[in-house]
């Protein structure tokens, strides 16, 4: 299976491709720019959906659902919002299909009276909503998040990172005071942090998008930035401050503790199935997929090995009894059964999709009371006593957990590098690539030319800044402080 896979050093791009190709995680669909996500992908999804999910009620938030379609007129209402938007809309403008000698044709007498696009976010038509629910601080805050599809008609895609269509959560909270508003937004980013580094095992920099990376529509856009392998760095999440913006522009007020009427504070927030692909880019190898096992659909597999029919009774009665001993620790185990295929022919398949622990068991271990357990993360073997195995196990999924971060850790902070001029600044990205903290003047026709120059961004600039005063790189301008580059996915 492995052979299959491009070394990253050769092509790294191939190289993300072939492990999600190989590792069964989805698959280009007939709609161009669109993906099917397998089964393995998709369990992956939920084990993240469902640790988020857990971790968004954890802070007060309940779910909801809103429609997918939103009238045109929904979008014009906030002009920032519409205008980061507008490129990347499906728009329906019909409702019925009629028989035609071609099969079928768009029925010209269906048109909408008003069109529909299919959601890009949905800030617009959740402040629509907002506006019947709020009426005094008594309604107020309201916590909502919803689990949906999105659509966005990107033209350049690959799979999990930039897709037209993609599963994601989305945040949209509704606040009394503009202070519960940005500590909404700040809590959720740590939410977004906490959810990357201990359960994705992916480090990430937190920090506040300049004026022309910020959200469309919003006031501040937090976000975590990850880097990964190629020198490339990912966002991961962001979380939005939103002001008043939709409280106007869908007219929603409250009457405060003092009678008087006031706009809504507002918050959105969402990750992706990007988080996928970063994944997939901070851990995975030549041979395949890596997976952290806190998030690992099936966390042990258990290959059973034999010749013949006695031989197969003896050590699957064996594997099904260490099963049930994993099962009973509340390890997410799975005994390999399968006949059709040969032993060799499992271990490569359950290496390429990232399983991070396999046990083999035949007949000599049955006789010696022994397994011989292989971590993916290193491709190390040993043979340990299959007494404690499942005291033990706990123990070293943890310990896979925590070196997957800590390699990351590692890595990441060999790819941070400083430049003191923009010399040294290109000579970084074309070299090594990375994060580069610089010196900015803070324009944004000095970031502009930055971008088109090296097609590096500023990532983010620091939430909390230390007075470090320099010169720009380019402009020679003071700057209060550096702020972090990198060329992004």
């Amino acid at each position: 299976m492995a052979k299959k896979i491009t070394k990253r050093e050769n092509d790294y791009s191939q190289w993300y491709l072939d492990v999600v190709r190989e590792a069964q995680l989805a698959s280009h669909s007939p709609v161009r720019g669109c993906m099917v996500i397998k089964p393995n992908g998709f369990a992956l999804w939920e084990n993240m959906q469902r640790r988020l999910d857990t971790m968004f009620k954890e802070t007060g938030h309940q779910n909801a659902y809103f429609p997918l379609f939103i009238p045109k007129s929904f979008l014009s209402k906030e002009a920032q919002h519409v205008e980061g938007f507008a490129k990347e809309c499906a728009v329906v403008t019909h409702s019925r299909l009629i028989h035609s000698k071609d099969g079928v044709s768009v029925d010209p007498t269906s048109k909408l009276e008003e069109e529909l696009i299919v959601r890009p976010t949905s800030e617009t038509i959740i402040w629509d909503s907002y506006r019947d629910w709020i009426q005094s601080y008594r309604d107020l805050p309201i916590l909502l998040n919803q689990w949906a599809n999105v659509v966005r008609w990107e033209m350049r895609t690959r799979l999990f990172l930039r897709t037209m269509e993609f599963l994601w959560q989305e945040g949209h909270t509704a606040h009394a005071t503009e202070q519960e508003a940005r500590d909404e937004a700040h809590r959720m980013l740590e939410v977004y942090r906490s959810f990357a580094e201990d359960y994705m095992a992916m480090p990430v920099a937190t920090g506040i998008k300049t004026e022309s990376e910020r959200f469309a529509g919003a006031l501040d856009t937090y976000c975590i930035e990850a880097m990964m392998q190629d020198g490339k760095a990912l966002q991961a999440g962001t979380s939005h401050f939103l002001g008043q913006n939709f409280a106007k522009a869908f007219d929603v007020r409250f009457q405060d503790r003092d009678g008087k009427e006031k706009f809504v504070w507002a918050t959105s927030w969402g990750v992706s199935t990007r988080l996928i692909g970063g994944l997939i880019m901070t851990h995975s190898d030549d041979n395949g997929l890596v997976l952290p096992p806190r998030l690992a659909p099936t966390q042990v597999v258990i290959v059973p090995i034999w010749r013949n029919d006695d031989e197969q009774s003896r050590v699957m009665e064996y594997g099904t009894s260490i099963l049930a001993s994993l099962d009973k620790a509340g390890i997410r185990a799975k005994l390999d059964d399968r006949d059709q295929y040969k032993p060799g022919w499992k271990f490569a398949q359950h290496e390429v999709e990232g399983t991070p622990l396999r046990i083999a068991i035949g007949p000599r271990d049955v006789d010696n009371n022994n397994v011989e357990l292989a971590r993916r993360d290193t491709m190390k073997k040993e043979i340990i006593s299959r007494d404690g195995v499942e005291k033990m196990i706990p123990d070293l999924l943890e310990t896979i957990q925590s070196d997957l971060l800590e390699t990351a850790r590692e890595r990441t902070a060999k790819q941070t590098r400083q430049a003191s001029n923009y010399e040294e600044f290109k000579n970084i990205l074309d070299t090594d690539g990375g994060f580069v903290y610089a010196h900015w003047d803070g324009t944004a026709e000095t970031e502009e030319q930055i971008k088109n120059e090296t097609k590096a961004t500023i990532r983010c600039l620091p939430l909390h800044p230390e007075k470090q005063p320099g010169k720009c790189i380019v402009t020679g301008k003071d700057s209060p402080y550096p702020v972090m580059f990198a060329r992004s996915y």
